[in-house]
């Protein structure tokens, strides 16, 4: 580790920090590998028990006090000077609410990473389309920066990314709500912050839709003047977001409509983006079949993802020339098996009502199959059930069991297609994904799209050990 970054994280020399939350996707250990070269006496404390956490522990690189399976005390806390806390709890959970009573410093790796990263930060969150948008942004900015991508991502922990902070200018971070929950007017703000969209999620964690949009909000709240945001105004609830005032300069974008000429922004119409600035119009250039080819959701996170860079002073025409090699991100609408006959999608990140939906609008046909169904958080699947019967026939919807598979069936069940037509869940993975496949033996080329819909943990440790699966049974079963 370089020396400016052992003097950058010098505030935690010899300082008591409790973990709370090591977790299995990485994040936790990347904390704590951090916090132990910059000095600091660590203890961690996780729900899960040592055996649940081998491989975390396998990675840690110094000494750790451990406190598993729940075993910590109120004096654990009451002797630490600062707590970290794993995005995974929410801030009404006991134990974060006892650090904030006992006067404890409460931070997480999003705001250290922020408060200490030298070079400019481009911040994104959403409902939908956070990966895609930074991984896309990241694309970009390496035609014209030193750039990194940092945040939520086994791969790319933030404070991973910290400890090579000196190789690059900026850094596109993907921060979602459970760390922005923690952000106040102390935290560094993003030099540019993108808001993908907001859609009813995380209730669970947050507790209402206005407090998950308020934390969303958290990322350009306290921005200076020059800073920039940059929202979509196709979004419903970005007209109130808006209406509170920033100091920062606000860019909007748009995948169905023209911008109101008193704003600036991106809009697509007829195959072309069109820039907007201080009242004018710029037809920048034509990006063929981009929808037809990779769905209306990524439109928007092309348009959002070009805007930042674009700000982050990326040329158009560097951005034009890198469209054609966008990445695809592993488990979004990702294409895992194509053949003359079939192809077979693996969408596990769709957590949510609307993920789904989007993935279904994509490839829905009379020759496709959803596989769909999981882990309830309290959302609401009235409009699932609606929507997704239009794109898909009754039997070609496949379920897996688990609490919001319930609320699927019910909502399916009440819809006007027909009420005897939905069929019984399935209790394994291999048992829907077999089912698909046997529907896939009638003439035509078939697709089988995994779209859950729903979060995971009744099954799997989470959606991407759901992705996992899901790809190794198809490799099983197709043979490569």
């Amino acid at each position: 580790m370089s020396t400016d970054n052992i003097e950058m994280g010098s505030g935690f020399k010899d300082k008591k920090v409790l973990v709370f939350g090591l977790g299995l996707l990485g994040g936790g250990v990347a904390t704590t590998n951090w916090l132990l070269k910059q000095g600091a006496r660590v203890t961690v404390t996780d729900p899960l028990g040592e055996d649940r956490l081998a491989e975390s522990i396998k990675k840690l690189e110094g000494n750790v006090e451990f406190r598993l399976n729940n075993s910590q005390t109120e004096e654990d806390y009451k002797k630490a000077d600062v707590v970290i806390i794993n995005p995974a709890f929410p801030p009404n959970n006991e134990w974060t609410q006892l650090a904030k009573k006992l006067g404890k410093e409460v931070t997480n790796e999003a705001i250290i990473f922020y408060n200490l990263f030298p070079g400019k930060i481009i911040g994104v969150t959403g409902t939908r389309g956070k990966t895609t948008t930074t991984t896309w942004i990241h694309h970009f900015l390496q035609t014209s920066f030193r750039s990194t991508l940092a945040g939520n991502s086994s791969e790319r922990p933030f404070l991973k990314v910290l400890d090579e902070s000196s190789q690059f200018d900026i850094a596109a971070t993907e921060t979602p709500s459970y760390h922005l929950e923690y952000f106040n007017s102390s935290v560094r703000s993003a030099d540019i912050a993108v808001v993908t969209n907001i859609y009813i999620d995380h209730i669970n964690f947050h507790g209402t839709r206005e407090k998950y949009a308020e934390a969303k909000m958290n990322i350009f709240r306290w921005q200076k003047p020059g800073q920039r945001v940059v929202l979509n105004y196709d979004n419903d609830l970005t007209e109130n977001i808006i209406q509170n005032p920033s100091p920062s300069d606000l860019w909007l974008f748009s995948a169905t409509q023209k911008l109101p000429e008193d704003v600036n922004g991106i809009f697509y119409t007829n195959h072309n983006l069109i820039f907007q600035r201080d009242g004018r119009t710029e037809t920048l250039f034509s990006i063929g079949n981009f929808v037809k080819e990779k769905g209306e959701h990524n439109l928007e996170n092309l348009l959002a993802s070009a805007s930042a860079a674009h700000l982050a002073g990326v040329p158009w025409e560097k951005i034009q020339s890198a469209i054609s090699t966008l990445p695809q991100i592993p488990f979004r609408q990702e294409i895992i098996f194509k053949n003359d006959e079939l192809t077979i999608i693996n969408d596990t990140t769709a957590t949510s009502p609307d993920g789904a939906i989007a993935a279904v609008k994509r490839f829905s046909g009379p020759h496709t199959i959803l596989i769909a169904g999981g882990t309830d958080r309290d959302l609401d699947f009235t409009e699932w059930g609606k929507v997704i019967p239009r794109h898909i026939k009754l039997e070609n919807i496949i379920l897996l069991s688990g609490s919001a598979t319930d609320k699927m069936q019910a909502s399916l069940k009440g819809g006007p297609f027909g009420k005897s037509k939905v069929a019984s869940p399935h209790q394994t993975l291999a048992d829907c994904l077999a089912a698909a496949l046997a529907q896939t033996q009638a003439y035509g080329h078939w697709v089988v799209l995994f779209s859950p819909g729903a979060k995971s943990f009744e099954k799997f440790s989470n959606e991407f050990d759901r992705g996992e699966r899901f790809n190794a049974l198809v490799k099983k079963v197709m043979g490569r």
